[in-house]
């Protein structure tokens, strides 16, 4: 008898096992029995043709229609084509040279056939496909039964691998299984009315019928959002658990002269959030909270309030940014906004006030040594920074806070590398402007507690958003670029944004995947820029912004637009976020297919920051009903940005949803969707939270306890791998 853990070598044989090692990775039973069925054939069914797309790899049961074989035109050899049919649409099947597979592909057979889907001429073929044909004087259903009984399961398949091949070894695998153990807790699987995971496993790949299975993939789906929310619950127990200094707000101090200063008022949802961050901070234990709201709702002004409560307590904050063009834009925005509060210790610096200090990967020598000082020494209370603020040279005198800015950009790893810089357990708060739709923020952020701003502060404009189809109406482009004139002419200031920086730079094959766009003639900023200023924009004032310019041409060209020195900034996503230039009122964005659905509505949210409204145009050559099309409608639809990401995140891959925030994660997700299962997760973490409430350390569950440390143990070894 077998194990979950027994080599699959030792059950299908060394050829046999090699084939699953190469092509779906599988070297143990567990490894080949979670390797899940995506679909089923039903007996007396035969697969519709019709839903084949190209380029996927496909296991077919279907009737041979007719077969003909004939020469090569021009060199030797022969072709074998043969149709076949499920009754209503019809598939080639080709073979080069093998004139004698026509003697047993005879017409009225019925076979399993596997291969990769090609297009010829518009026609959908499989060129030299693998089969199985159904033995004369037997039915589907026999056939059907000795791979899997009643219901065939179709396999994510490779070309040397077949289907069918993968039903037969986990029929041996299923066969040879002894008893399975089960992590789950009794009390939990009964109340949900779940099968043994033995009997899950069985059932999802030898279902006797498709309600059987469902239920299987369900207990087994529920076992992965389970053990993820156990994770993340036992996580946020142990940061409770941690000691953190206490960090209460001190009346008289740096804060609340900040506030004497502030030109306006807080939004109640400002004060809300401000007094949870609050608390949290007067805790004995580490805050860690996601901060979330819309574009222009108000979080770093709650975030400075944070940092400056902090220093209040005698510590230091560090804030992390993405980019060298976003921690300069803090820089800045906090000199403002702090004026003689932010100048401790230099001449006109008020009575509690700090510094203000900003490193960089591309500082000079000198600049940066005067950085590294400012916060070893704790002069500057505020240490504002990229990825260099992870170096090993960086070091604080009291890190209090971690502030991480547009926290999709980062993983745990860089919080925890930032962590390890404070002599205890600092305070974090993780901010991002893309709205994140409840499940995903339970599933990506289930070890942080959540707030929102969803209002936008007083004052803020509205933004109208169209869609240009270039192709269909040439003469909208050219009307977009008097649009700008016409703005410029008012005294505002314009950005256009292309999706690449140079003609010559390669192009996203991701987003090509995920779009089904392409890179014909996309726009690029280095053409772009020069074409329009001697051409529908000659006399105005247009600069370029890109990654690739060094810090300091960077940084001069933003305090130049900032300043009204520069008309139109032609840019590429490098001030998605964190830019802030009120006097910014359109926004031309270039291909904008090329982009997703919360980009979009990040890039369009530097326009309307000031007195005047906002009007963003989104340029494409994507037809009518593409899908890219679609998409670029609805964020001209709408100005609600939850709603948004739950569009953008239900066109998206699974893969993309988790990104790296939660290391490990992604490699134990192999059936839950974030978005699809809320319930389950709901349910799941519900289940968790009660488990851990009632015995944290799970000594009643040595088995659930193994499986979580095994979860962690993949988590550590993605962590190293990617450190």
């Amino acid at each position: 008898m077998a194990t979950l853990e027994t080599r699959l070598r030792d059950v299908v044989g060394d050829r046999t096992a090699t084939a699953l090692e190469n092509g779906i990775g599988a070297h143990t039973v567990d490894d080949l029995l979670r390797h899940y069925p995506r679909r089923y054939v039903v007996r007396g069914e035969l697969s519709d043709i019709s839903e084949l797309k190209a380029d996927d790899e496909v296991t077919i049961l279907a009737e041979i229609f007719s077969t003909n074989t004939r020469t090569l035109q021009g060199r030797k050899g022969t072709i074998l084509e043969v149709i076949v049919t499920d009754g209503r649409s019809k598939l080639s099947l080709t073979f080069f040279n093998q004139a004698w597979r026509e003697r047993e592909l005879r017409v009225g057979r019925q076979g399993l056939f596997a291969g990769k889907v090609g297009d010829f001429k518009g026609k959908k073929q499989l060129s030299h496909p693998d089969y199985e044909l159904i033995a004369d004087g037997s039915d589907v259903d026999s056939a059907i039964d000795e791979f899997a009984g009643k219901y065939l399961p179709l396999y994510p398949a490779t070309g040397k691998l077949p289907s069918w091949k993968i039903a037969q070894c986990m029929k041996l695998a299923i066969e040879a299984l002894d008893d399975v153990p089960d992590f789950l807790p009794e009390n939990i699987r009964t109340e949900h009315n779940y099968p043994t995971l033995k009997e899950a496993l069985t059932n999802l790949h030898q279902p006797t019928d498709l309600s059987q299975a469902d239920r299987a993939r369900e207990r087994l789906t529920f076992d992965e959002a389970f053990l993820l929310q156990l994770l993340l619950v036992v996580r946020r127990a142990e940061l409770r658990a941690l000691n953190a200094k206490s960090r209460p707000v001190r009346k008289g101090g740096l804060l609340e002269a900040f506030d004497a200063t502030l030109p306006f008022e807080l939004t109640p949802g400002q004060i809300a959030v401000t007094e949870e961050i609050e608390n949290d901070l007067a805790a004995s234990h580490p805050m860690h909270r996601l901060l979330q709201g819309e574009v222009g709702s108000g979080k770093t002004i709650v975030a400075m309030r944070a940092m400056l409560a902090v220093v209040d307590s005698g510590g230091q904050s560090a804030l992390l940014a993405p980019t060298e063009v976003l921690a300069q834009q803090h820089l800045r925005t906090f000199n403002k906004l702090l004026g003689a509060l932010g100048q401790g210790g230099m001449l006109g610096g008020a009575e509690y006030a700090t510094q203000v200090t900003l490193i960089t990967g591309s500082q000079n020598a000198a600049s940066r040594k005067e950085s590294l000082a400012l916060a070893a020494s704790g002069d500057a209370g505020i240490v504002i920074g990229t990825h260099a603020l992870l170096g090993e040279s960086v070091a604080f005198a009291d890190l209090g806070l971690i502030v991480v800015d547009e926290q999709h950009r980062f993983g745990v790893e860089q919080r925890d590398a930032l962590k390890t810089k404070a002599e205890f357990p600092p305070h974090l708060l993780v901010m991002t402007a893309t709205p994140i739709p409840r499940t995903v923020a339970m599933t990506v952020f289930g070890d942080l507690d959540v707030s929102t701003l969803r209002e936008l502060p007083l004052g803020r404009q509205p933004i109208t958003t169209h869609v240009i189809a270039a192709a269909e109406k040439p003469a909208f482009v050219e009307r977009a670029w008097a649009r700008i004139r016409e703005e410029v002419a008012q005294g505002h200031q314009a950005y256009v944004v292309a999706p690449r920086i140079s003609a010559t730079q390669s192009a996203d094959s991701d987003m090509d995947f995920l779009f089904g766009t392409t890179t014909a003639q996309m726009a690029s900023v280095e053409e772009l820029a020069p074409s329009l200023h001697s051409g529908p924009l000659a006399g105005l004032k247009v600069a370029m912004l890109h990654g690739q310019l060094s810090s300091d041409e960077k940084d001069m060209t933003m305090r130049a637009f900032s300043a009204g020195e520069i008309d139109v900034l032609v840019s590429t996503t490098v001030i998605e976020v964190g830019v802030d230039v009120p006097n910014a009122t359109i926004m031309v964005i270039m291909d904008a297919d090329r982009f997703g659905v919360s980009q979009l509505h990040q890039l369009r949210g530097r326009v309307g920051r000031g007195t005047s409204p906002g009007l963003c145009l989104l340029v494409t050559n994507v037809e009518q009903e593409m899908p890219a099309r679609l998409r670029l409608d609805a964020v001209a639809g709408t100005l609600d940005g939850f709603e948004l990401s739950r569009i953008d995140l239900e066109q998206r891959r699974e893969g993309d949803v988790l990104g790296s925030s939660q290391s490990g994660t992604r490699s134990h997700l192999r059936l839950l969707r974030v978005l699809r299962d809320e319930v389950l997760i709901d349910s799941a973490r519900s289940a968790a939270q009660l488990l851990v409430d009632t015995d944290p350390l799970l000594n009643q569950y040595p088995l659930l306890a193994t499986a979580l440390s095994d979860l962690r143990a993949n988590e550590a070894a993605d962590y190293i791998d990617k450190g």
